[in-house]
Order: C-alpha cells, then structure tokens, then sequence
C-alpha cells in the first residue's frame, strides 16, 4: 500500500505513467526481505529494476557532486543513515564515478521509533504516578499519547526543554509533563551508544582505522537529535560532520540517480557511474554436528559467485539435504535458516566419496541463489532460496495485484475513521476554552461526545457514513462562527475547518 500510494505521486507529480522503480531497503536486510520488497513492488504495480541499500544511495547523493572535481584521489566516506526504525552503517571508496561498498554494519531495530518508546513509557509510568491509572491497555490513548511523544522529540531537536500534552487522555483525564533533552538523552542513553558500536563494527570489518575516514555524513531523520551528532562526532575525535545534504532526501536522491544510470545503461549510453555493493551477512550451509559452513563471507561484493565442494555423510548414501542459513555463527542454531531442498541421484558409495559441486550466486538486488551438481550424474537441481522463507509465487502475486484496489478502498475507510476519532477530540478539546459562553461548550462537547460513541458503536461504518459523522462536527464549529463577529473567532475553529490531517 506504500508503494501503491508513492506511485501514485510520483505520477501525479510527472504527469505520466510510472511503471519502474528503484527501491531502496536498509542495508542489513537479508534475503528473504530483498524478496519481500520485490514482490511488494510487482503487487504495486512497479518493474523494480533494481533494489539498492539507503545507504549506499545516500553516497551516491554525495559523490555524485563531487565526481567532476578536480581532486582525484579516492576517498573513505562512511555513511551513517539512522531513520525512523533502522540504523545502518556503510563505509564506501569513492573515486571518479566507482562506488565501492568496502563493508557495512547495522541493526533493523534500532532508530526513531524505539526513542519514541521510551517517551511514551516515560509518560505512561508518570500517568500512573499522578492519577493511578494504566494506560497501557487502551491502543486509542497510546496512539495519542505517542502522536504527542514524537512531536516533543522532534522539538527537543532544536530546544532544550518541551512540553508534552495530551487533552482528554484516559477517563477525561487532561495529560501534560515537562520534558527536557537532557531527561530524553539519560532515556535513550544506551540506544545512541549502540549507533557508535555499529560504526566500530562496520571499520573492523573493512579492516580501516577511524583516521582513514576522510568524510562522515549523516543521513535520516534521527540524526537531528543533538547527543547522536555529538557521540558520531567524538568516536571521530571531533571531525567536522557532513550535513550538506538533506538527511531525509539524500536516498531517495540516490536512488533517482541510479535509476538514471540503469535507464543510460539501457539506452546503450555510457554509464554515469558504477556501483559495486556487499552481502549483509555471511551465507552458508550446514555439516554432520549443526555446524555452519561459510560459502559467502559477510561484506563479499556482489554480485558474485561462489563454489563449495559438499559430499555424503553416511555408506551408500542416495540424497542428502541441503539447508542454507545466513548468520556469523559456527553454530546452525544461532543463525538464521533461508530454506533448503533434497539432492536426488546420488550414485551409492562410500562416505566422502560423492562430490556435490555447490554454487551460491547472488545477483545486484542481492537475492541468493543456490544450485547443486551431482558429479557422477550431473544432476542439477537450482533454487531462489527466499522463496522457502515466506516468498511468493507468480500466481500468488498476481491474485495479490488484483486485489489491490480493495484494500486501497480499505486503507481510505481506515484513514477517515483515524481522522474522524482526531477531529472528535479535537473539538472536545476546543469546548474547554474559556472564552466560550457555557451554550457554545455544551453544544460542542455534546456533539463530540456523540460522534465518539457513534464511532465506537460502527466500527464497520462505510466511508459515506464516516464522512457524514466529519461534517457533523464541521458543521457545528461553522454554525458558531457564524454567530460571532469577525474578530472574536477563536483561531483553533479556522484552523480545524481549514486544515487536513495527512497520514
């Protein structure tokens, strides 16, 4: 549904049909949610021509400026891209118009929404300390509550101290607390100083001293927040940051320009540049005793090939198994298996004398796929091995297509009932000014109080009947406004009826 719905801007915004796409996904996404995205973007609608890390397109960004200036000497960039829920950690060489991935590091839960968390857990816990209730059961107050928590982070950005408030949050209960950046860093303390050890990690693998890197940028929303920059800036002994670029559009600019490149490519033109990225994690298969195998070292550049010899474990043996784990484990147990398949035809012999020629080929999108050759038979057998690990096949995928339209219907009836519940609160919230005349609070509280019950009563509601309910409310604060003169209209009734919530 967002690709669906990003689609249908950038058409909007072209004038034309789309039907490609560059897609970009972080960097520490393994195979089976390379797959996922793809198939996501062929239910949507979109030929994704190639799926590319954010981070990797957040270099592009940067270099692609710095291509046609005089200095030729290759530089260390180290892309450090923390977002709303993922932080990743890529260190590229940058020379002409060659962008070599060099290693990267990461974690696919870490970033903006777990600082999110802890707010709202903060204010939850002080909830409680002050009226004796919990919250933590009603998804309606948590929604609102963390609505108001990301808000107060965001401020923090550029504010030392902020103020929380929720009206009406549980049991007609009005919420409001102080919050400083100093109580949201000591908060979120141990998150920022896991960002610094993805960093430490991502030079260890490419073998590179802190004093190699010639430039930090910074991308993603999340490092706005003060304490991430300062901590960045001091693994790095003070090094000037790079914040010339816009950390919330540098991979989608990235992208754009490796979807210009592909497109040049196609045409038979010459290439704007060349891009040369790593696997994620290390991609092996499992041995007698649960122990892993490595064929495919982590930070291997792809795309790529590489050949195992397997053989039996057992006299006389006719097929074995197969099973590819992804992970930095010896042990089978701490990693994470992809799939797996049945080798068939193999000529009986003793143990260790059958030869299974094994090929693990990882493509630019960074899919794996692994085939196997009987030597003695030459039976092959070839697997796309995310396809074990919920992928879906054509048909699937072609049934999901046709039903895209119903649940874009879907998600529309789920966006006006969000934006019904807000306006609803909204205008109970307004009723308490007290500038009001007491007829004017108990028509709008009692009017706002209707539609909750009604909302709550009709979940199934159509979007007509959801509507109808919106105009109600506007209808209300209109009447009033019509009563009063033109000065003495409160700026919260302008602001509601003019206003239009985006999610």
């Amino acid at each position: 549904m967002v690709l669906v719905k990003m689609k249908e801007v950038a058409e909007t915004y072209l004038g034309c049909t789309v039907n490609n796409a560059v897609i970009t996904v972080p960097a520490y996404f393994n195979d089976s949610q390379r797959q996922a995205t793809k198939n996501a973007g062929a239910i949507a609608g979109l030929n994704v021509v190639r799926i590319m890390d954010e981070p990797t397109a957040a270099a592009v960004a940067y270099g692609m400026d710095k291509i046609t200036e005089v200095d030729t000497d290759e530089k260390n960039v180290l892309i450090f891209d923390l977002g709303g829920g993922t932080c990743d950690v890529s260190l590229l060489s940058i020379k002409y118009g060659n962008f070599v991935v060099r290693a990267i590091a990461g974690d696919t839960h870490l970033g903006g929404e777990d600082f999110d968390d802890r707010l709202v857990d903060y204010c939850v816990k002080e909830f409680k300390k002050k009226y004796n209730k919990d919250i933590t059961n009603s998804v309606r107050s948590l929604r609102r509550l963390r609505t108001e928590c990301q808000r107060a982070k965001e401020f923090l950005s550029f504010s030392v101290r902020g103020t929380i408030e929720v009206g009406y949050l549980y049991d007609g209960i009005d919420f409001s607390t102080r919050i400083s950046r100093a109580l949201f860093e000591d908060l979120n303390m141990d998150l920022f100083t896991r960002c610094t050890d993805l960093i430490e990690r991502c030079l260890s693998d490419a073998k590179i001293n802190k004093t190699g890197i010639d430039v930090v940028v910074l991308v993603g929303g999340s490092t706005r927040i003060p304490m991430v920059q300062q901590l960045v800036q001091d693994f790095f002994g003070g090094k000037e940051l790079c914040k010339e670029i816009n950390p919330d559009e540098a991979v989608a600019k990235g992208a754009a320009i490796q979807a210009a490149n592909l497109n040049r490519q196609g045409d038979n033109k010459e290439k704007i540049l060349i891009l040369q990225d790593v696997t994620p994690l290390s991609l092996g298969v499992d041995i007698i005793g649960d122990k892993t195998i490595i064929v495919v070292p982590r930070n291997t550049p792809i795309p790529t090939k590489k050949y195992h010899v397997l053989t039996t474990s057992s006299d006389n043996q006719t097929e074995a198994r197969i099973d590819v784990y992804e992970g930095e484990s010896a042990e089978t147990k701490y990693n994470n298996l992809l799939g797996g398949f049945i080798i068939n035809g193999i000529d009986p012999a003793p143990q260790g004398v059958p030869k299974i020629d094994t090929c693990f080929e990882i493509d630019d999108d960074g899919i794996l796929t692994v085939s196997t050759q009987v030597r003695s038979t030459n039976l092959k057998n070839e697997i796309v091995i995310c396809k074990q690990k919920g992928g879906l096949t054509p048909e699937e995928i072609q049934t999901m297509v046709e039903a895209t339209a119903h649940y874009k219907a879907e998600d529309e009836k789920h966006k006006a009932m969000i934006s019904l519940e807000d306006s609803a609160q909204k205008v109970k919230s307004m009723s308490q000014d007290p500038g009001l005349a007491a007829s004017e609070k108990k028509l709008m509280n009692e009017t706002a109080e209707n539609v909750i019950t009604w909302l709550n009563a009709n979940r199934h509601a159509n979007i007509s009947e959801i509507n109808g309910q919106q105009m109600k409310l506007e209808t209300i604060i209109q009447t009033l406004m019509k009563s009063r003169p033109r000065g003495g209209i409160p700026y919260d009734w302008i602001l509601f009826l003019s206003r239009k919530t985006q999610y």
